[in-house]
This record gives C-alpha cells, sequence and structure tokens, in this order.
C-alpha cells in the first residue's frame, strides 16, 4: 500500500512522468521466463514498440492455408500464458485453423488497481499495432483481435481509433467502468466501432460486466454487425467452461469473416498446459 501511494503521489508531482506511463519491466521479465521454462505449444517470439522489447506466443495451424490470425490480450495483471482462459485460446483456436499470437501487454506493480492501469492505454495500442505487423509478416490476411477482461477494453480503446487491417473484435467480459478517464470510456468505443464485434459475458460475471450488459448492447445498436452473448453459469474466470467459449468464437467468426473454420480435433485432446 505504502509503495502504491508513493507510486501515485511522484505521478502527481511529476504530472505523468514516463515512469508513471510505463510497463513494469520487471513484472514482464519475470513472466517471460516462466513461460519459457514450461512452454509446452507454440513459441515465444520477442516484438518490439516504443522502444522496447516485449513477449508473444506464436501458435500456428497445421494446415498450410490458415483462416488467418487471432491477436489475443489477457486481463489485467495477467499475461500471455494465462490460465485457463487465455491458454485455452492461444492453444485451441489453432486446431481449429486459426493461428493465434497471445501478447503480454502492459503491467502494473503488484497489487495495482483497474483505474491504475489507464495511462498504460497508449502503450496497449502501441503493442496491439506491434502484433498485427508481425502477424501481416507471416502472411495473416484475416485478423481478428480477442481481449479478455481489462485486455477487452485496450482492444476497444485502440480499435476505436484506428481500426484499419482488422477484420473483427470479441471482447470477453468487457468492463464498463465509472470513471471519467478518457482511456476507460466503453461504451464511447463501441459506439465509433464499425466493424462485426461480438460482446461475450458470463452469467454471474463482476458487477462491471453484468451491470452494463444493456448499456453495451445500446452503444452498439447501429453496429449491424455488432452481437452480445451470455454465458450461463460463469463467472469471470470461466472455471466451468469445457470448450464453449472457443466454440462461440471460433464459429462466429467463421460466418463474420467469411471463412468458416475447419475443426481438427476436440479441446479435449489438446495437452495439459503446464503449472504456471
Amino acid at each position: 500500500m505504502r509503495l502504491r501511494f508513493i507510486v501515485f503521489t511522484l505521478c502527481l508531482a511529476h504530472l505523468l512522468s514516463d515512469a508513471c506511463l510505463a510497463s513494469d519491466q520487471k513484472r514482464e521479465a519475470e513472466f517471460a521466463d516462466g513461460i519459457n521454462k514450461t512452454l509446452a505449444m507454440g513459441k515465444a517470439v520477442w516484438l518490439e514498440s516504443e522502444g522496447k522489447k516485449f513477449l508473444g506466443l506464436y501458435t500456428q495451424t497445421e494446415k498450410a492455408a490458415g483462416k488467418g490470425a487471432v491477436i489475443i490480450l489477457h486481463d489485467m495483471g495477467g499475461h500471455p500464458n494465462q490460465q485457463q482462459l487465455i491458454y485455452g485460446l492461444r492453444v485451441f483456436l489453432p486446431e481449429h485453423n486459426w493461428t493465434t499470437l497471445a501478447l503480454q501487454m502492459p503491467l502494473r506493480e503488484t497489487g495495482a488497481g483497474q483505474e491504475d492501469y489507464y495511462t498504460l492505454f497508449p502503450e496497449a495500442a502501441a503493442r496491439l499495432q506491434a502484433g498485427i505487423s508481425y502477424a501481416k509478416s507471416n502472411g495473416a490476411e484475416n485478423i481478428v483481435v480477442v481481449g479478455y477482461g481489462l485486455g477487452g477494453l485496450m482492444g476497444a480503446y485502440a480499435l476505436s481509433e484506428h481500426a484499419q487491417d482488422i477484420k473483427a473484435l470479441v471482447t470477453i467480459s468487457l468492463p464498463v467502468p465509472k470513471s471519467e478517464n478518457k482511456a476507460a470510456q466503453t461504451l464511447e468505443f463501441i459506439n465509433k466501432i464499425k466493424m462485426p464485434m461480438l460482446d461475450i459475458y458470463g452469467a454471474v460475471d463482476v458487477a462491471d460486466v453484468t451491470d452494463s450488459a444493456r448499456e453495451r448492447r445500446l452503444a452498439g445498436k447501429e453496429n449491424a454487425a455488432y452481437r452480445q452473448i451470455k454465458i450461463n453459469d460463469e463467472g469471470h474466470a470461466y472455471l466451468h467452461d469445457e470448450g464453449l467459449l472457443v466454440k462461440r468464437i471460433y464459429s462466429w467468426l467463421g460466418v463474420t469473416v467469411g471463412a468458416a473454420p475447419v475443426t481438427v480435433s476436440s479441446p479435449e485432446a489438446a495437452p495439459a498446459p503446464a503449472a504456471q
């Protein structure tokens, strides 16, 4: 708590200095070290944005001609191999012919709250652009963004301003914070997004997700390609999910992006992840 107070005071004193606007590189390095020691599927790639390197996990399809690439953005304080949801997305979507690129998004210090992350959104947008460039350099034509929790808000923030090269946006448990910060205006972002958008949430998700479901639908009403799905009996962690979430996503992408995905095997056939 004392550390957070000191950091906050320094930010006010220096009007959001560079230290307050940048990701916690030490935490990122710790995550990367743990992932590299246990990575069993996909490969680690180092991308660069704004002069800094960050980790991505690239998992290819078994088909020579894939349907495209899905860029995956994790939730607040997480990493690109986070269990169970992020790991499941990056590993199972390739079985349905979508290459995945899970990115390490910017981090605050341990214990930081959601509001502490808003100054990192420009850095998040730059990392997303680096991910898009990497996917394109590897031949991806249909590129989709899937963001979970705060990662979904980061994706919506970025794509509401610069949506070129992206075919669709999928958000999972997208929050609508009660904040005046311009980086946290979820409903405005949805209203500005004109690409296909799938808004998924759990019936017993966190309050700023479930309580705002109707507001999100209203914000997306001018977008004919906006769709919202509620998954019954699921909370924010999707602990009971047995492949339904991935199925919902690849089925929707097959119709929306225009390429019917090919099923190679069931999610149960994938190897279990190593403990993180």
